[in-house]
């Protein structure tokens, strides 16, 4: 009996027709949020960064759903961009038609219970992210209990922002009032909140050994896809560190463009990981991160106390350091440049690629061996257990020719 063909599946056209409204969506309330002249408290300089989170997540949420409509990292990914971009809309469209223009566009009062919940309803989105990530599924069964803790804790909070009494967002916004907020629970709401903010921190903190959890037990593709969003990660606490030590630059401070670029490298991450794109990459990314980053620190500690001390001896405790000082510390810096990254090198290879360190000196000795071996099969002996060494083949074959007539051939299994 012949079997009747099937219909392909109808998943990824419809995701591709959600996603990429979403994502259109999306953008255009992050540029009206932007555009409004509300006048808030908080400024285009400190929405950036959100908007930029939002943005990106919006982006990579489309591509990856109309690509892996089956990972639930897509969706929330979208989810997240649409959400914090409506409590951005939301925010600026309420403060304008309340306090910047009374009564200039309609819907105020709705727009500012919206202000309220969805924001922190998309960030809080990263929860799942990180229990799922990268499979889209838990690490195992008994995951399942911290999934719903991390549930039930997400609705909770958004629940509570939602119908909390008193100012919605009182820093972003001022003071005003939540027009759903019930007042008879005043006195209650801020030892609820003070409770689920710190079910909430468990929660993160569940999440995050999950994760961990994932990373120890996980081998190929699942383990790079961990190293992006540890990468990722990382990039993100390193911006925030700068955030604090960095000074203004141009119109925007240096927090807001390091916060910029630490947000933004999140969802790259994600997306990059799920698609699998140059996966295997982030090996030599981390590699080169690391040895730049020491050198960087290195070399620039060295500029600043060369020119420091130059200075006090020869322009005095309140004076600046001569030109030529200056001159002669950059000098010596750039002279430095390439011995310190050789010797920071060789540091990041011993402690964090063994594997490369180890094989990288077997072939050095081999070949400080080769220019006194005179012996054939010794010679081709040592080969082999350089290349098992350093390749770990699985067989491999030595073919010699003695002469042109009288091929030989040498053969070794790997262990």
């Amino acid at each position: 009996m012949p079997v009747a063909d099937q219909a392909p599946p109808r998943r990824p056209q419809l995701a591709a027709r959600l996603a990429w409204p979403a994502c259109g969506l999306t953008l255009a309330l992050l540029a009206a949020a932007l555009l409004i002249p509300a006048d808030t408290p908080v400024g285009p300089a400190d929405l950036a960064p959100v908007a930029v989170w939002a943005a990106t997540s919006a982006v990579v949420g489309a591509v990856v759903t109309t690509r892996r409509a089956e990972n639930p990292i897509g969706w929330l990914l979208a989810a997240s961009g649409l959400l914090v971009s409506v409590g951005l809309f939301a925010g600026q469209y309420a403060y304008y038609t309340l306090v910047t223009r009374p009564g200039s566009l309609p819907g105020g009062q709705a727009m500012l219970w919206l202000a309220g919940w969805p924001f922190d309803a998309g960030f809080f989105l990263v929860l799942f992210l990180l229990l799922l990530f990268p499979t889209g599924r838990l690490p195992s069964p008994r995951w399942r209990p911290a999934f719903g803790f991390a549930l039930a804790v997400y609705l909770a909070d958004l629940v509570g922002r939602a119908f909390a009494p008193g100012p919605v967002n009182p820093d972003e916004l001022g003071p005003l009032p939540n027009p759903l907020g019930i007042e008879a629970a005043a006195d209650l709401t801020p030892m609820v909140q003070s409770v689920v903010t710190r079910l909430l921190l468990v929660a993160a903190l569940a999440a995050a050994a999950s994760l961990l959890a994932r990373l120890r037990r996980a081998q190929g593709v699942e383990r790079q896809q961990l190293k992006w969003f540890g990468y990722a990660a990382a990039l993100f606490v390193a911006a925030a560190f700068v955030a604090v030590a960095l000074p203004s630059v141009g119109g925007y401070t240096a927090d807001t463009l390091s916060i910029m670029l630490g947000l933004t490298a999140l969802p790259v991450a994600i997306g990059i990981a799920i698609l699998r794109y140059r996966l295997y990459d982030i090996d030599r990314l981390i590699n080169r991160t690391l040895v730049y980053g020491l050198v960087t620190a290195l070399l620039g500690s060295i500029y600043a106390g060369t020119v420091l001390v130059l200075g006090q001896v020869f322009g005095g405790v309140a004076g600046n350091p001569p030109s030529w000082a200056v001159a002669g510390a950059t000098l010596a810096v750039a002279a430095l440049f390439q011995p310190a990254r050789r010797q920071v090198q060789g540091l990041v290879d011993r402690r964090f690629n063994r594997r490369r360190y180890d094989a990288a000196r077997t072939v050095e000795a081999f070949a400080v061996g080769l220019r006194n071996e005179v012996d054939l099969d010794s010679l081709s002996a040592e080969l082999l257990a350089v290349v098992d060494n350093t390749m770990q083949p699985t067989a491999m074959s030595l073919w010699l020719r003695l002469s042109a007539q009288t091929p030989s051939r040498t053969q070794g299994q790997a262990s």
